[in-house]
């Protein structure tokens, strides 16, 4: 089967997304399918090449078409608009007269310029309009991250059965890699006599708090010095602000910003890490749309997981993690102490973990939904 996956991505990207569209493109192409993953030639001030810079095989070929990108001017959504459909025109001439069975992408707009296309959704507008509703009833499949996408989308009048719920994944042999809490901490120059609660991933996201800022003043409140917290990832924007906070809570000496690193140490980092933190807090994207790709890694990485407790975390991890009240400083202060004091609770957490994670890999998001399709004409 010939797949060609439409992605309006500069890659690649610090953002999560350009890794996610990476992943699933090795996916499709491991289930013994021909990938190409189509993309528009941007500016980009990370200079590496995808596959080396996302640690990812080159199993796909990638085809850069021209666009007329110029956010980096200002970014705007009117030069966003104009890059988006210059490197649409540019796809829809290329495809023209090439052959290909199956037509994926996470951009809307392609649905402006292609029919029967698989489209992939990770949020929904925050204002429906008649041309979202035609794009959504004319594609041949509907990929949500969520049950309660599917239950929304199902409200504005799509049909149930071209609509799959298919969570983001993880890569298995890359997160579940044999090193010792030592050597990881050894090799990512972490100090060996602390204990370490870690958290991994942006530090804000589309301008939303992640509970960094709540994951910080719980930490003030545990006055053992031997605790200590280590954030990787993140804007040195979002470093500088961060860093203000912990300034004024008298954290300094226990708080380290490593800031971002290459995706193939990530799991060395999450290996050094105690305990990990994803203290997101509530509202409407994070209860409903989000499938974060780094929940998963947790998963893999074998080490006890403290969340809050959102509708969305509970369908991915069920009681494989404590499950706290988002936005409770107490309740997490309490429950960071509590795993850090209770060797048969790290040890039932990261196997329950690991053992729910066996099901979200990438081959196995990618096979389940290249078989709702292939049959679909």
């Amino acid at each position: 089967m010939k797949l060609i996956y439409i992605s309006n991505s500069r890659l690649p990207s610090e953002y999560a997304h350009g890794l996610q569209v990476m992943q699933m493109c090795e996916a499709f192409s491991a289930n013994n399918h021909d990938v190409k993953l189509v993309m528009p030639s941007r500016i980009n001030r990370i200079k590496k090449d995808p596959f080396d810079y996302y640690g990812i095989k080159k199993t796909f070929s990638i085809k850069k078409l021209p666009t007329l990108d110029l956010i980096f001017l200002n970014n705007k959504n009117i030069f966003f608009l104009i890059q988006t459909l210059t490197f649409l025109l540019s796809a829809k001439i290329y495809l023209l007269f090439k052959k290909y069975d199956v037509l994926y992408t996470r951009e809307q707009m392609v649905g402006l310029f292609f029919s029967n296309i698989v489209l992939e959704l990770h949020l929904l507008p925050k204002k429906i309009r008649p041309f979202h509703l035609r794009i959504w009833k004319k594609s041949k499949k509907l990929i949500v991250l969520t049950s309660f996408i599917k239950k929304r989308l199902i409200e504005f009048g799509i049909s149930g059965d071209k609509i799959i719920v298919a969570s983001d994944g993880v890569n298995l042999p890359l997160f579940d890699i044999s090193i010792s809490k030592e050597d990881a901490r050894r090799k990512t120059n972490l100090p060996l006599d602390k204990k370490i609660v870690g958290y991994v991933g942006m530090l804000r996201t589309l301008g939303m708090e992640k509970g960094v800022d709540i994951a910080l003043k719980s930490l003030s409140e545990i006055k053992n010095p031997d605790i200590i917290f280590v954030l990787v990832g993140g804007t040195k924007e979002d470093i500088d602000f961060y860093g203000d906070l912990v300034s004024r809570l008298g954290i300094k000496e226990r708080v380290l910003f490593v800031g971002r690193v290459a995706h193939s140490l990530v799991p060395v980092y999450l290996k050094a890490f105690d305990v990990l933190l994803a203290p997101f807090p509530e509202n409407e994207h994070y209860n409903f749309y989000m499938s974060p790709m780094k929940i998963f890694e947790y998963m893999a990485s074998k080490r006890p997981i403290i969340s809050t407790k959102l509708p969305t975390l509970i369908e991915t991890l069920g009681d494989s993690a404590l499950l706290l009240e988002p936005d409770n400083i107490g309740q997490l202060r309490d429950g960071i102490t509590k795993v850090l004091n209770d060797r048969e609770l790290v040890d039932n957490l990261s196997l329950k973990a690991y053992n729910r994670v066996l099901g979200y890999t990438w081959e196995s998001r990618a096979k389940s939904i290249i078989e709702s399709v292939k049959f679909i004409k």
